[in-house]
Protein backbone atom coordinates (compact mmCIF):
# COMPACT_ATOMS: atom_id res chain seq x y z
CA UNK A 1 0.00 0.00 0.00
CA UNK A 2 1.35 3.20 -0.66
CA UNK A 3 1.33 6.40 1.51
CA UNK A 4 -0.71 8.73 -0.54
CA UNK A 5 -3.16 5.15 0.02
CA UNK A 6 -2.71 5.15 3.61
CA UNK A 7 -3.47 8.91 4.22
CA UNK A 8 -6.69 8.37 1.96
CA UNK A 9 -7.87 5.84 4.37
CA UNK A 10 -6.61 7.74 7.33
CA UNK A 11 -8.72 10.77 6.36
CA UNK A 12 -11.73 8.52 5.26
CA UNK A 13 -11.93 6.97 8.85
CA UNK A 14 -11.71 10.75 9.91
CA UNK A 15 -14.39 11.80 7.93
CA UNK A 16 -16.62 8.84 9.24
CA UNK A 17 -15.78 9.08 12.69
CA UNK A 18 -18.09 12.54 12.63
CA UNK A 19 -21.28 11.64 12.16
CA UNK A 20 -20.57 8.04 14.99
CA UNK A 21 -19.41 11.45 17.35
CA UNK A 22 -22.37 13.38 16.93
CA UNK A 23 -24.72 10.58 17.10
CA UNK A 24 -22.75 9.73 20.51
CA UNK A 25 -23.45 13.02 21.66
CA UNK A 26 -27.27 13.08 20.80
CA UNK A 27 -28.03 9.99 22.39
CA UNK A 28 -26.00 11.07 25.26
CA UNK A 29 -27.89 14.06 25.15
CA UNK A 30 -31.37 12.23 24.61
CA UNK A 31 -30.82 10.09 27.56
CA UNK A 32 -30.62 12.90 30.15
CA UNK A 33 -32.98 15.13 28.24
CA UNK A 34 -35.43 14.45 31.47
CA UNK A 35 -32.82 15.20 33.77
CA UNK A 36 -30.48 17.86 34.71
CA UNK A 37 -28.73 18.81 31.22
CA UNK A 38 -25.83 17.22 30.85
CA UNK A 39 -22.69 18.09 28.55
CA UNK A 40 -21.39 15.84 26.25
CA UNK A 41 -18.61 13.43 27.87
CA UNK A 42 -16.22 15.15 25.76
CA UNK A 43 -16.16 18.93 24.33
CA UNK A 44 -17.27 18.43 21.08
CA UNK A 45 -16.01 21.71 19.74
CA UNK A 46 -12.49 20.68 20.94
CA UNK A 47 -12.47 17.26 19.58
CA UNK A 48 -13.82 18.95 15.94
CA UNK A 49 -11.25 21.59 15.69
CA UNK A 50 -8.56 18.53 16.36
CA UNK A 51 -10.16 16.06 13.60
CA UNK A 52 -10.12 19.25 11.43
CA UNK A 53 -6.47 20.28 11.62
CA UNK A 54 -5.71 16.97 11.46
CA UNK A 55 -7.42 16.01 8.02
CA UNK A 56 -5.78 19.46 6.66
CA UNK A 57 -2.44 18.40 7.53
CA UNK A 58 -3.68 14.91 5.71
CA UNK A 59 -4.21 16.52 3.31
CA UNK A 60 -1.15 18.92 2.38
CA UNK A 61 0.99 15.77 2.84
CA UNK A 62 -1.11 13.97 -0.09
CA UNK A 63 -0.72 16.88 -2.24
CA UNK A 64 3.11 16.92 -1.38
CA UNK A 65 3.54 13.54 -2.16
CA UNK A 66 1.11 13.56 -5.12
CA UNK A 67 3.10 16.49 -6.53
CA UNK A 68 6.36 14.52 -5.65
CA UNK A 69 4.85 11.57 -8.30
CA UNK A 70 4.61 13.74 -10.28
CA UNK A 71 7.77 15.07 -10.57
CA UNK A 72 9.14 11.35 -10.47
CA UNK A 73 6.65 10.41 -13.49
CA UNK A 74 8.15 13.30 -15.42
CA UNK A 75 11.81 11.59 -14.68
CA UNK A 76 11.14 8.77 -15.78
CA UNK A 77 9.44 10.22 -19.07
CA UNK A 78 12.24 12.28 -19.46
CA UNK A 79 14.86 9.04 -19.51
CA UNK A 80 12.27 6.76 -21.18
CA UNK A 81 12.81 9.46 -24.29
CA UNK A 82 16.53 9.31 -23.85
CA UNK A 83 17.18 5.62 -23.53
CA UNK A 84 14.85 5.35 -26.75
CA UNK A 85 17.19 8.34 -28.30
CA UNK A 86 20.36 6.47 -27.89
CA UNK A 87 18.81 3.18 -29.15
CA UNK A 88 17.69 4.44 -31.89
CA UNK A 89 20.56 6.05 -32.32
CA UNK A 90 22.69 2.87 -32.46
CA UNK A 91 20.50 1.38 -34.63
CA UNK A 92 20.85 3.78 -37.50
CA UNK A 93 24.54 3.46 -36.88
CA UNK A 94 24.60 0.51 -38.96
CA UNK A 95 23.83 1.60 -42.52
CA UNK A 96 25.18 0.18 -45.50
CA UNK A 97 23.89 -1.44 -48.95
CA UNK A 98 24.91 -2.29 -52.31
CA UNK A 99 22.61 -3.37 -55.58
CA UNK A 100 23.21 -4.19 -59.03
CA UNK A 101 21.20 -3.19 -61.82
CA UNK A 102 19.18 -6.24 -63.36
CA UNK A 103 17.85 -8.98 -60.41
CA UNK A 104 18.48 -11.21 -63.75
CA UNK A 105 18.90 -11.64 -67.54
CA UNK A 106 20.34 -9.55 -70.16
CA UNK A 107 19.12 -6.20 -71.04
CA UNK A 108 20.06 -2.45 -71.92
CA UNK A 109 19.21 1.12 -70.75
CA UNK A 110 18.95 4.07 -72.98
CA UNK A 111 19.86 5.83 -74.45
CA UNK A 112 17.22 8.83 -73.31
CA UNK A 113 16.77 12.41 -73.85
CA UNK A 114 16.69 13.13 -70.80
CA UNK A 115 17.95 12.03 -67.26
CA UNK A 116 16.46 9.19 -65.34
CA UNK A 117 16.68 7.88 -61.74
CA UNK A 118 18.44 4.32 -62.42
CA UNK A 119 16.44 1.47 -60.05
CA UNK A 120 18.83 -0.78 -58.87
CA UNK A 121 16.90 -3.74 -58.40
CA UNK A 122 18.97 -6.83 -57.17
CA UNK A 123 19.81 -5.94 -53.79
CA UNK A 124 22.73 -7.81 -51.72
CA UNK A 125 23.13 -5.63 -48.73
CA UNK A 126 20.60 -3.44 -46.90
CA UNK A 127 21.52 -2.67 -43.63
CA UNK A 128 19.24 -0.16 -42.00
CA UNK A 129 17.03 -0.28 -44.93
CA UNK A 130 17.76 3.25 -46.25
CA UNK A 131 17.77 1.77 -49.96
CA UNK A 132 14.66 1.50 -52.05
CA UNK A 133 14.93 -1.26 -54.57
CA UNK A 134 11.54 -0.04 -55.97
CA UNK A 135 12.73 3.29 -56.86
CA UNK A 136 16.66 3.65 -56.78
CA UNK A 137 16.66 6.02 -53.62
CA UNK A 138 18.73 6.03 -50.43
CA UNK A 139 17.24 7.93 -47.55
CA UNK A 140 19.31 9.17 -44.80
CA UNK A 141 18.41 7.35 -41.51
CA UNK A 142 20.46 9.92 -39.20
CA UNK A 143 22.58 13.06 -40.07
CA UNK A 144 26.20 11.87 -40.93
CA UNK A 145 28.74 11.45 -43.76
CA UNK A 146 28.15 8.53 -46.34
CA UNK A 147 30.58 7.61 -49.04
CA UNK A 148 29.20 6.42 -51.90
CA UNK A 149 30.22 4.09 -54.95
CA UNK A 150 28.65 3.77 -58.41
CA UNK A 151 30.13 1.70 -61.23
CA UNK A 152 28.53 1.44 -64.97
CA UNK A 153 29.33 -0.61 -67.94
CA UNK A 154 28.22 0.02 -71.85
CA UNK A 155 28.60 -1.56 -75.20
CA UNK A 156 29.11 -0.07 -78.48
CA UNK A 157 29.44 3.48 -79.78
CA UNK A 158 27.48 5.16 -77.38
CA UNK A 159 28.72 6.91 -74.05
CA UNK A 160 27.92 4.97 -70.53
CA UNK A 161 27.69 7.80 -67.92
CA UNK A 162 25.64 8.54 -64.53
CA UNK A 163 25.44 11.20 -62.32
CA UNK A 164 25.07 11.11 -58.47
CA UNK A 165 22.30 13.40 -57.02
CA UNK A 166 21.80 14.48 -53.38
CA UNK A 167 18.39 15.58 -53.85
CA UNK A 168 17.56 17.84 -56.54
CA UNK A 169 21.70 19.23 -56.86
CA UNK A 170 24.38 17.57 -59.47
CA UNK A 171 27.39 16.07 -57.38
CA UNK A 172 29.66 14.00 -59.49
CA UNK A 173 29.15 12.22 -62.91
CA UNK A 174 30.79 9.01 -64.08
CA UNK A 175 31.60 9.00 -67.69
CA UNK A 176 33.38 7.38 -70.62
CA UNK A 177 32.87 7.25 -74.07
CA UNK A 178 34.14 5.22 -77.52
CA UNK A 179 33.62 4.08 -80.74
CA UNK A 180 33.71 0.52 -80.35
CA UNK A 181 34.23 -2.43 -77.56
CA UNK A 182 32.88 -2.45 -74.08
CA UNK A 183 33.44 0.71 -72.41
CA UNK A 184 33.52 0.77 -68.03
CA UNK A 185 33.44 3.91 -66.02
CA UNK A 186 33.00 4.40 -61.91
CA UNK A 187 33.12 7.13 -59.39
CA UNK A 188 32.71 7.62 -55.54
CA UNK A 189 31.73 10.10 -53.29
CA UNK A 190 31.74 11.11 -49.72
CA UNK A 191 28.55 13.54 -48.60
CA UNK A 192 27.36 14.78 -45.68
CA UNK A 193 23.44 14.13 -45.35
CA UNK A 194 20.73 15.59 -43.17
CA UNK A 195 17.68 13.34 -42.26
CA UNK A 196 15.80 12.70 -45.02
CA UNK A 197 17.85 13.50 -47.34
CA UNK A 198 17.77 11.08 -51.31
CA UNK A 199 20.68 10.05 -52.66
CA UNK A 200 20.68 8.41 -56.49
CA UNK A 201 22.29 7.93 -59.67
CA UNK A 202 20.58 9.15 -62.73
CA UNK A 203 21.39 7.74 -66.31
CA UNK A 204 23.05 10.73 -68.15
CA UNK A 205 21.17 11.92 -70.96
CA UNK A 206 21.88 10.30 -74.36
CA UNK A 207 23.92 7.30 -72.60
CA UNK A 208 23.33 3.59 -72.71
CA UNK A 209 24.38 0.58 -70.11
CA UNK A 210 24.17 -2.83 -70.63
CA UNK A 211 24.14 -5.24 -67.97
CA UNK A 212 23.80 -9.32 -67.32
CA UNK A 213 23.66 -11.91 -64.95
CA UNK A 214 27.44 -10.61 -64.42
CA UNK A 215 25.68 -7.68 -62.38
CA UNK A 216 28.33 -5.02 -64.21
CA UNK A 217 26.54 -1.84 -63.48
CA UNK A 218 26.56 -1.27 -59.15
CA UNK A 219 25.36 1.68 -56.55
CA UNK A 220 26.77 1.26 -53.18
CA UNK A 221 27.08 3.30 -49.87
CA UNK A 222 27.52 3.21 -46.38
CA UNK A 223 27.33 5.90 -43.29
CA UNK A 224 31.03 6.49 -42.24
CA UNK A 225 29.98 8.66 -39.12
CA UNK A 226 26.84 10.45 -37.17
CA UNK A 227 27.03 14.14 -36.84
Amino acid sequence: MTVIQQLCRDRMKIIMFFPLLLLVCSFSADETETAVQQPCPQDIHAVLRELTASLAVQNERITVLQRENQEQAAKLESQKIQTDKLTQQLQVKQVAFSASLLDQGNRETGPFNTQITLVFKRVVTNIGNAYNPHTGIFTAPVRGVYHFDWSLYGDGNLAAGGVLFRNGEHIFIAYEHQTSGGVSTSNGASLLLDVGDQVSVRLYTGARLNDSQNHHNTFSGHLIFTM
